[in-house]
């Protein structure tokens, strides 16, 4: 029974302080969801190095800011580009030698 019981904790191992492996959190992503929606955001690195944040969708909202998108066609005529001068010389390529 012992050899069971170690073989099922290497298959599965405990992410410390909410930091996955890629590996880990593939084979483990519905954990991966539970602590992140229960415990904060969850990070994965990949090759070592951090890669992505799983969080859940309040912390999301809520470091998203609530500001309304502004329509295109608004938000170009808010660039206040009236002076600007977008005329621009032809361009007729450039000679090369054979």
């Amino acid at each position: 029974m012992g050899k069971q019981k170690q073989l099922l904790a290497t298959k599965r191992p405990v992410s410390p302080a909410g930091r996955w492996k890629l590996e880990d959190a593939k084979v483990r992503f519905s954990e991966v969801v539970r602590q992140a929606r229960e415990n904060g955001p969850q990070r994965v690195s990949v090759r070592g190095h951090d890669a992505v944040v799983i969080m859940s969708v309040e912390e999301f909202e809520r470091l998203t800011p609530a500001v309304p998108r502004v329509p295109f066609v608004q938000f170009m005529e808010n660039l206040h580009l009236r002076g600007l001068d977008l005329e621009r010389e032809a361009d007729h390529g450039r000679d090369v030698e054979f």
